[in-house]
């Protein structure tokens, strides 16, 4: 069974006023807020988890209905990032004769498979935020008129996601494969940095899902932001080539941009075919715990006025 927090109860913490009045036991304020927050805190997960059911029913739906009616049905998830891999090998790669490294050890020199070991990361972290913006606006009427741990929509959307990016990069290491990428040891850590990378995006899909409640504007606002974020993240170029031209605060951001990180990391282990540097994995790590903490707190903090607004 869930833990229930009585309204009543959190207002009595949060006053300021004495917790235990009838024994006689003074809690200072300090320790009434942090025990508002641990209790807020159990419910939500209780909540969370009584919602599993839920939260299972909403991804089958999802899953059902993306390509129902369509004629290439799931092809798309892979037709889609492959129409932007070829606009961006014919502009960056034949317009503009960008190349792409050499594997090492792989020893691959395509530039094709370069932006794909690229763009598939990219493409799911960019998914994930966008389905999410409008997770809990889309579902309206079921937020206001059922009360249900809220943050199962947005988790529906990361999980159905996650089943295409697992699609896209099935094909792209069957790809590799074919090519002779020495890729198969190294599945398993892949996979390990793709469910890295849902917790790392699950943090900014829970934010920007309940910020689009509350500012409106905000789906405008992040298509133009996830825009500039996708050329600072080196997607379509090497990290190399900002190697001295940019002031170096900027070069610091860039580098250790947490999206940039992964790119490199999926790169190593793709196109490359070796591991990733043990301090990004650890980087990485803590990037996500502290994206999905921070975007779970918001979601905690303006969700209680969610049925209100939304």
């Amino acid at each position: 069974m869930g833990l229930n927090v009585p309204v009543s109860m959190v207002h009595t913490l949060t006053s300021g006023a004495s917790v235990r009045k009838d024994v006689g036991v003074q809690v200072p304020p300090r320790s009434q807020l942090m025990l508002v927050r641990f209790l807020v805190i159990v419910n939500q997960l209780s909540e969370l988890r009584r919602s599993k059911n839920l939260l299972w029913n909403l991804t089958l739906r999802e899953l059902r209905s993306k390509y129902r009616r369509s004629f290439l049905g799931w092809a798309w998830s892979m037709l889609n990032p492959l129409s932007n891999m070829v606009i961006y090998w014919f502009v960056f790669g034949v317009v503009f004769g960008a190349t792409a490294p050499t594997g090492h050890p792989s020893g691959l020199n395509n530039y094709a498979l370069y932006l794909l070991s690229g763009l598939l990361p990219w493409g799911f972290f960019s998914l994930v935020t966008n389905l999410g913006l409008g997770s809990l606006i889309g579902n309206a009427g079921l937020v206001r008129k059922v009360f249900f741990a809220w943050e199962t929509l947005v988790f529906a959307q990361v999980i159905f996601s996650f089943v295409q990016f697992c699609i896209e990069m099935s094909l792209l290491c069957v790809a590799l494969i074919v090519v002779g990428s020495p890729i198969l040891p190294w599945i398993p850590v892949a996979f390990l940095m793709m469910l890295l990378l849902a917790v790392y995006a699950s943090g900014f899909a829970l934010a920007v899902s309940v910020g689009a409640v509350f500012f409106r504007d905000l789906r405008y606002l992040w298509t133009i932001l996830i825009q500039v974020m996708f050329f600072a993240t080196p997607i379509i170029y090497s990290p190399d080539k900002l190697d001295g031209k940019l002031h170096p605060y900027l070069e610091f951001i860039f580098h250790w941009n947490p999206m940039a990180v992964f790119i490199l990391s999926f790169r190593r282990l793709l196109y490359d075919g070796r591991a990733p540097e043990f301090g990004h994995v650890v980087y990485l790590a803590c990037a996500s715990v502290v994206s999905f903490v921070v975007g779970w707190a918001i979601f905690v903090k303006l969700s209680r006025r969610l049925a209100e607004e939304v």
